[in-house]
């Protein structure tokens, strides 16, 4: 016997969460407040500050930069000048100015003013030499990113002015498109040997926008960026970075990304708008063999006051997630029109996992679902290890994800609630939804799950079954169910599902229901 336990259900009590959630019109970066609120997350974490910058101001005009070439060498020299004097601001005036790959230095602001638009070359000679970087997490030699800084502390790119990504040219043009990351670089070579600037039309890895590597004490503000080759900004192996009042546009873009967090630590993200190709909010720490040799998490971080659009995931854990993700807080904001609302991804050869993921008074408007995971993958990256059966052997690389809190949502529409795909060996662990009413078409699919609470919950479907494969430790608490003909179904298979509870719902139990087991076969497959 598999003992499904219904619980015994009585009327179930009304939805007792008032929580308020933010609108539209109280988040993104058209409402960026002028001071940092304190920092207020369910773990320990720093109080973030902006870091500080002495008086000094170098205009790039004073070091010959002119609309009518590329400003690099001028933008350069200003930071050269700033840096020595101990710290200041580089400005770039209103205008459109050109650059190829600019590099930032310990204490100093790379300010753009009011109308400054900043439009970066597609020329590899523009991006040479080869520098340090990060690419699917995976360490090697490359182009880096348009605006790079290694190992600075102090650190800032901020104002009103827009960034555009490369121009058409050889950058684009000489992109790796050979195979997947991880099987294209050779991992056996040390890492200053993984080298790819594109000589001779051989491939390049895409810069990303923004990406400060090894750096402490870190400032994004108030900048918009446009049309980018690859991922937006993406903090690598920081600590203590501030993101705020920034606005992305990417949408068409394939690998768009808007904001990456790739094995840093103790981070702030507030008060942003992102419009993107691919996925929005994103937290990565490194790919199968390789991240897993780095072994350096991204943990400790704080996103609130955020406004996602189109975007693949409103806010994304993986799939690169070998030094594991740890200790997120998503707070108060609004996804609208974007894909997944809280997505979780990961794959059998990607190894570490994603813990303590708390998510709390967020609205949502969905074209896909409120909760997506997914740690199968598909063929074309995996192979066969895309295959749920049979369970693999438990080793380094088997991921896992855990302690998944989401509380006091409102989902306004999406096409379904919930939908899971663990892998046996390490299925999804100990997930709550609670305080949460919930309008979609499709109700829960979840495959190879662990102790998932549903609590306080209002459901409106218009699809009425639930499906279950190795599903143990199940409990529906306060429930409603507002579906087509007032029953709920359910599918249920595998060996391993036991312990599906049903307590204070309505309906008080599925069709069919009796304790211990179905009695309508229909509903109950092996």
């Amino acid at each position: 016997m598999l003992g499904y336990v219904p619980i015994a259900a009585g009327k179930a009590r009304a939805q007792n969460w008032q929580a308020p959630l933010p609108t539209i019109d109280q988040v993104g970066a058209a409402c960026l407040p002028d001071t940092i609120a304190p920092i207020d997350a369910p773990f320990a974490m720093p109080q973030l500050r902006r870091p500080e910058f002495p008086p000094l101001t170098v205009d790039i005009r004073d070091k010959g930069a002119t609309p009518d070439r590329k400003a690099s060498d001028a933008i350069h020299a200003a930071i050269a000048e700033v840096h020595g004097a101990g710290g200041g601001t580089v400005l770039i005036p209103a205008g459109r100015w050109r650059s190829g790959r600019i590099t930032l230095r310990s204490n100093v602001n790379l300010h753009l003013a009011e109308g400054a638009e900043l439009y970066f070359s597609g020329e590899l000679a523009d991006y040479r030499p080869a520098v340090f970087t990060r690419h699917e997490g995976v360490e090697l030699m490359s182009l880096g990113a348009c605006i790079y800084a290694l190992d600075a502390d102090n650190i800032a790119v901020t104002g009103r002015g827009t960034l555009y990504g490369p121009a058409d040219g050889p950058v684009k043009r000489q992109m790796m498109t050979q195979a997947v990351v991880e099987k294209f670089v050779p991992l056996d070579k040390p890492v200053a040997e993984r080298v790819y600037e594109g000589q001779g039309g051989a491939p390049v890895f895409l810069p990303m926008f923004i990406s400060p590597t090894r750096c402490t004490n870190v400032l994004i503000e108030g900048v918009t960026l446009e049309q980018t080759a690859f991922w937006n900004i993406v903090p690598v192996y920081c600590d203590r970075v501030i993101i705020r009042g920034v606005t992305v546009n990417s949408v068409g873009i394939p690998r768009g990304d808007g904001i990456d967090i790739e094995s840093s630590r103790n981070v702030l993200i507030e008060y942003s708008t992102l419009n993107c190709g691919d996925d929005c909010f994103t937290l990565k720490a490194g790919r199968g063999a390789d991240g897993v040799r780095v072994n350096r998490p991204t943990e400790n971080v704080v996103i609130r006051h955020c406004l996602a659009k189109q975007g693949h995931g409103g806010v994304t854990v993986g799939s690169e997630t070998a030094g594991v993700i740890r200790n997120l807080y998503v707070h108060d904001c609004v996804f609208d029109d974007t894909d997944v609302g809280i997505r979780l991804k990961t794959r059998r050869p990607r190894g570490g996992g994603g813990e303590h993921l708390t998510y709390e008074r967020l609205r949502m408007r969905l074209s896909g679902k409120m909760f997506r995971c997914d740690m199968l993958g598909s063929a074309m990256y995996v192979g066969e290890l895309a295959t749920r059966l049979p369970p693999r052997p438990v080793d380094e690389l088997t991921p896992f994800f855990r302690n998944v809190t989401i509380r006091n949502v409102l989902v306004e529409g999406a096409t379904r609630m919930v939908h899971v795909t663990g892998i046996p060996e390490s299925p999804l662990t100990d997930f709550t939804i609670e305080n949460a009413d919930i309008r979609g078409e499709l109700l829960i699919t979840a495959d190879d799950v662990e102790q998932m609470t549903f609590r306080n919950v209002a459901i409106h479907s218009q699809i009425s079954q639930l499906h279950l494969t190795d599903a143990r430790g199940l409990l529906f608490d306060n429930v409603t169910f507002d579906v087509p003909g007032g029953q709920v179904e359910v599918s249920i298979s595998g060996d391993r599902s036991s312990e599906i509870r049903f307590r204070d719902c309505q309906p008080p139990r599925p069709a069919g229901w009796q304790t211990g087991a179905f009695r309508n076969s229909p509903s109950r497959s092996q």
